[in-house]
């Protein structure tokens, strides 16, 4: 028999390539906003390093209220509310659920892209193989996204990118090497230990890492630290962080097995009831090639805070810069150079300088490899992501380029944003001509907060109205309104850090260090729960859908009906006395 390979034939309005956290947000996005979106991933799972193939935590902006919200937070309540024990494989069915109720997406997983097909400076198609069908797709698309970390679109199509560190003097770094030079940032296999009741003995490999405590200077495994997540065995960044991946994955793996060892039969970790449950063969990443934008963003711009007009995401992580050597070194293996937090992250390090329909979002955006320390965790990399996506609605909407979206329409695309619960710092959103035409009357206090722009504290203001179950917050009109729907966004409580009882967890979905009475998490007390609304029509309150179990910060109400006012009633929490509400606004 002679069979053909098949080539299977896609059509959309973007192409996003890679399902990490930036580039599920981005295709979610874009979906949301009514395009047709094709999604090709070359894993089973989505997440990319948050995967339960590697097992990354998701990390982001420091300090007090500076958690990401936007899709990422949708993802994290859901995992709350679904998986209070952190299992994995009830996280991979959250995110494949994501993806999968998402109508105007079509996933192909098992696919890595390895061709493009140019019109110009345009990308007309991509290509990729399915390892699980035996088929080649091929995807025509008006936009690409490039969320895979490795950027595999730039050398497929010409696009500009770098690879390693700049030197101090080209962009005036302080922190940057004297000299440039190709050193990355390197990977690690992660493993996951679980303490037991009896004694677990281990039997290292014989092709096993052998460590000294000295070899593991300033990075000691810790067993009785919950936030433990042996990031430090680490290599790459003195090799090619792309090509010699399979080689620098047999080390790791050598490596993840002698630490393991160290642990166990050292003496000096206390581990005896500790056992050994998961080890990751797939190489988490930090840094391989950053695509060059419009602009290029550097450490200067994060230590000024990133105000820049075009503002379109933050980070807040510091700028954490990793040894090249790794765990080969005896140095520390990385400095955290401080950054503030929140800084703000400009549009025009989204899009390609040279390529003019090729977006990108995660690790590899346009900045140097210091700002890049700062930039590449993954709640950051999330909302780049939805940037990503919805700025793809607007170029699409107006058939324009990503950089015509910069030129045209980036107010635009920061109030989307804003209204997508994405906070961006030094802004305020508009809120819709209906609500500011409102009277608003309420029980509670701070009524007026509900319309200020602001929806999470900031400068020591709450930037929210408190009430407690049974209280109600009116809107009322001069005149008859059509009112389509409310949105709201409720309190997730920004700085939660543990839920439940007990020993004291970080919420984070690996926790490396898996102790015995783990307790289970929960939703955030502080959210609304239940909460009835009415409409004013023809002089009677008519009740109609409310919001019922929510676990949720964004919500949108469906309300559809003309009527001199509305108004809602918090029936309930999630367990906190008191009831609080950023924004309510009327569309």
């Amino acid at each position: 028999m002679n069979e053909k390979l098949k080539n299977v034939y896609h059509k959309a309005d973007l192409c996003v390539v890679g399902a990490g956290l930036s580039g599920m947000c981005a295709a979610v996005a874009a979906a949301r906003h009514g395009l047709k979106v094709v999604l090709m991933h070359d894993r089973p799972v989505y997440g990319g390093n948050a995967s339960s193939e590697i097992r990354m935590w998701i990390c982001g902006a420091h300090g007090d209220n500076n958690r990401e919200t936007g899709i990422i937070e949708e993802i994290a309540l859901e995992t709350l509310y679904r998986n209070p024990y952190r299992r994995y494989p009830m996280w991979d069915c959250i995110l494949f659920e994501l993806i999968k109720n998402e109508k105007n997406i079509t996933p192909i997983l098992n696919c890595s892209c390895n061709d493009a097909e140019m019109d110009g400076n345009r990308i007309k198609r991509i290509m990729g193989w399915q390892t699980t069908t035996q088929m080649w797709h091929t995807v025509e698309a008006d936009y690409f996204a490039d969320c895979s970390g490795d950027s595999i679109l730039a050398p497929l199509t010409g696009a500009e990118y770098r690879m390693g560190r700049e030197g101090r003097a080209e962009f005036n770094e302080s922190i940057a090497p004297e000299k440039p030079d190709n050193k990355t940032m390197g990977m690690s296999c992660l493993i996951q230990a679980r303490e037991t009741d009896v004694k677990h003995t281990y039997i290292a490999p014989s092709w096993a890492r052998r460590f000294t405590k000295e070899d593991l200077a300033y990075r000691l495994p810790d067993m009785d630290d919950p936030e433990e997540n042996f990031w430090y065995m680490e290599l790459g960044g003195e090799n090619d962080s792309i090509h010699d991946t399979e080689e620098l994955r047999d080390e790791l793996i050598s490596i993840a097995y002698g630490v393991w060892d160290y642990v166990k039969n050292s003496g000096e970790c206390d581990a005896d009831n500790w056992e050994l449950d998961f080890v990751g063969y797939l190489p988490g990443k930090r840094e391989s090639r950053r695509y060059v934008g419009d602009y290029i963003m550097n450490e200067n711009d994060v230590n000024n805070e990133g105000r820049f007009e075009d503002i379109i995401a933050y980070g807040g992580w510091t700028m954490d810069d990793h040894h090249p050597a790794g765990i080969n070194t005896t140095e520390r293996p990385n400095i955290f150079h401080p950054a503030p937090s929140p800084f703000g992250i400009p549009y025009r390090c989204l899009y390609s300088v040279n390529i003019e329909n090729l977006y990108f979002a995660g690790r590899n955006i346009s900045v140097t490899h210091t700002a890049m320390s700062a930039t590449r965790v993954m709640a950051t990399c999330a909302l780049l992501g939805q940037a990503v996506g919805t700025a793809a609605y607007i170029a699409a909407r107006n058939g324009i380029s990503p950089r015509d979206v910069y030129r045209e329409h980036i107010d635009e695309l920061k109030q989307l944003l804003m209204e997508d619960d994405c906070y961006l710092p030094f802004n305020k959103m508009k809120m819709s001509q209906i609500t500011m035409s409102a009277r608003i009357t309420a029980d509670g206090t701070g009524a007026e907060k509900l319309i200020n722009g602001i929806d999470r504290p900031r400068g020591g203001d709450t930037n929210c109205w408190s009430g407690k179950p049974g209280d109600c917050i009116e809107f009322s009109f001069e005149k008859e309104m059509m009112i389509r729907e409310a949105r709201f966004i409720f309190n997730s409580d920004l700085n939660r850090e543990t839920t439940g009882a007990g020993r004291h967890l970080p919420e984070k979905m690996n926790s490396c260090n898996i102790f015995k009475d783990s307790p289970a998490l929960c939703v955030p007390k502080t959210l609304v729960k239940d909460m009835r609304a009415e409409a004013l029509i023809n002089g009677e309150w008519q009740e109609i859908a409310g919001i019922e179990n929510n676990h949720q910060r964004l919500v949108r109400l469906e309300i559809g009906k003309k009527a001199m006012a509305v108004r809602f009633t918090v029936l309930s929490t999630h367990g906190s006395e008191s009831a609080d509400i950023f924004s309510i606004d009327l569309k």
